[in-house]
């Protein structure tokens, strides 16, 4: 039997836990693998895109523990009552080659980019940081706000979208929460006066979400939105003006904000700067721009993290996934008895 959280399981295990907390949770177990980086077997995410979307395989292995990720991102999907990301996940033993767990990971993929944004602000954005402009309320949002707090401590969210409707449901879902939320007038107004800026928006676009003029010496950009080729958020200027941090270069020069560069322009990678091989902030006037796309050793810690804490207790089921006949050999016996008992066949 193979371990399974689906969506309820998943849901509960959150909600018992703690949102913020598994975040922190997670945020402690990534700083612990982008410091062995070099340990994992890397490859940029396989993706088929089409007019409207995208869809992507990432995976990603060590010597002990085999994952990967399916995922889309339809931004047009809300329109037609579904969701812009779903993700599910696989982690497995590199040993056997059998699967451990079989997990959603929509909600876990909105608690890892949490965590990483969180790990990348420890480590690039001013330590007295309290105000977070949130441009983009969908999703993601709740998450990205309660990552900062457990990082920084973030006490002001100060948020816009162009739909009024996602500014209600955010500030409807964080003001219970101990947040003091400001309803900027455009995004402009958001950014003035903030530490971080947290770019995630959704459409599939060469965007210009934040410009320069907007981001004072000293902010830490947190740009989460722009994910794949021909979709940014930011003014090129600020690339060029801040040190940028990236996760997997290969990948990121490719689906990143720093696609609008030059190949050439230099990016530091954020698992050296974990690692304590490159510094982060430098000055308390550094622009800081974590350009995130999102990589899959980020989905593996995820799996990892929930595959031991939820281990025999209410939130892991099982599946029958994995033939497995009397005689390894002989798989074809399984054919000589009835496999699915007959009241659930008929």
């Amino acid at each position: 039997m193979v371990m399974l959280v689906d969506v309820p399981r998943m849901s509960a295990w959150i909600r018992d836990t703690g949102a913020q907390q598994a975040i922190a949770q997670i945020t402690a177990r990534l700083e612990t693998d982008f410091s062995r980086w070099n340990q994992f077997d890397k490859v940029e995410r396989i993706a088929a895109h089409s007019p409207i979307g995208v869809i992507e395989l990432m995976p990603i292995a060590d010597a002990d523990h085999y994952a990967f990720k399916y995922v889309n991102g339809h931004p047009s999907n809300p329109a037609h009552g579904l969701q812009t990301v779903t993700a599910f996940g696989a982690y497995a033993d590199v040993h056997t080659g059998y699967p451990i767990l079989i997990a959603e990971m929509t909600l876990l993929t909105a608690l890892r980019t949490a965590a990483t944004s969180a790990m990348a602000a420890r480590h690039l954005a001013r330590p007295d940081s309290r105000v977070m402009a949130m441009l983009g309320n969908g999703s993601q949002s709740e998450f990205q706000a309660l990552g900062m707090r457990s990082a920084l401590g973030i006490t002001q969210l100060r948020i816009w979208d162009i739909d009024p409707a996602a500014m209600d449901k955010l500030e409807s879902n964080l003001a219970p929460l101990g947040f003091d939320i400001v309803r900027a007038t455009s995004a402009e107004d958001a950014c003035h006066g903030a530490d971080i800026i947290t770019t995630a928006t959704a459409d599939k676009a060469l965007a210009t979400i934040v410009h320069s003029d907007w981001v004072t010496p000293g902010t830490h950009v947190n740009a989460i939105g722009g994910d794949c080729p021909g979709k940014t958020e930011l003014d090129a200027e600020i690339l060029r003006r801040a040190r940028i941090f990236v996760e997997y270069e290969p990948q990121t020069r490719i689906e990143g904000e720093i696609q609008q560069l030059d190949p050439g322009h230099p990016v530091n990678a954020l698992w050296q700067v974990v690692a304590g091989e490159t510094p982060g902030r430098m000055s308390t006037e550094d622009i800081t721009v974590f350009d995130s796309v999102g990589f899959a050793l980020e989905d593996f810690t995820a799996l990892a993290h929930l595959a031991e804490a939820v281990a025999g207790t209410e939130y892991a089921g099982e599946l029958d996934l994995v033939a497995e006949p009397h005689d390894p050999r002989d798989l074809f016996s399984l054919l000589q008895v009835p496999a699915i008992p007959r009241t659930l066949a008929s």
